[in-house]
């Protein structure tokens, strides 16, 4: 692959819409393609009977109605609940009352909403803590199966490098990209075992050395979470391939 070749915009709208619509849910992803992003990323986890589901924290009580809901004795963790309990939950009143009953989106609708509309989409496999492996095969069997015959696949991201394993044995055609917030040791060596075509840091680890080492390997370098304008020009200044923003508001994805 060469950078000519890289298929997905710079620009990708953090959870839908990063901050201004309940994160991960399809009001956010309209809201941020109101602003003309056509590239978002979300957090893809299991329900307890195997659906995938958009959440980001393992436990329901920050983004969700979910303890009122189920009851002071029931779990917070969300893997813990059948999608069945799961799609009935209020995942917008937190944010405001606009988006109230705003429920919790399954990855199926989430995917067709954006092959109908020709948006790209970079999943974060989000595993409940213990289910890295099953939630990697899961999530790209489900992506193969709903891209199936697309131009253009989404992209598979973890910081777990359990689920990018799991993951590229079971759809190894799908792109694959290592998510970091450190550059620990054999970061590099992490990301071309698993196949990767591109790493995902944390903006501040890309510096001059680190994105040579990673375009010498052959990987585009994306950013997460770029917030103002002096840090995407010194990405940009970097020759970086991706930006993953929640200010939708503020930056021009076809800048």
């Amino acid at each position: 692959m060469t950078t000519s070749l890289w298929p997905y915009p710079r620009w990708i709208a953090h959870r839908g819409a990063g901050k201004l619509a309940p994160e991960n849910t399809l009001a956010a992803f309209r809201l941020g393609a109101s602003h003309g992003y056509r590239m978002f990323e979300c957090d893809v986890k299991l329900s307890a009977d195997g659906v995938p589901f958009l959440l980001h924290d393992a436990t329901l009580e920050r983004t969700s109605n979910g303890p009122a809901q189920f009851g002071a004795d029931a779990s917070s963790v969300a893997g813990d609940h059948t999608w069945a309990a799961l799609s009935q939950l209020d995942a917008g009143g937190w944010h405001s009352a606009a988006f109230a009953g705003e429920p919790l989106p399954s990855f199926e609708n989430v995917a067709r909403y954006c092959l109908q509309n020709n948006f790209f989409l970079d999943i974060e496999i989000k595993p409940t803590p213990g289910l890295e492996h099953i939630t990697g095969e899961a999530v790209a069997q489900h992506a193969a199966r709903l891209w199936q015959g697309a131009d253009v696949p989404p992209l598979l991201t973890s910081f777990r490098p359990e689920s990018l394993l799991a993951a590229r044995d079971a759809q190894p055609l799908l792109p694959r990209a290592l998510l970091l917030d450190t550059l620990w040791s054999d970061w590099l060596e992490a990301a071309q075992s698993l196949g990767c075509v591109a790493l995902v840091c944390k903006h501040r680890l890309w510096d001059v050395d680190s994105v040579a080492q990673a375009k010498a390997a052959g990987l585009y370098c994306l950013s997460y979470t770029v917030n103002d304008e002096p840090t995407v020009q010194r990405l940009t200044d970097l020759r970086t391939d991706g930006i993953i923003t929640d200010r939708v508001d503020l930056f021009s994805p076809v800048s």
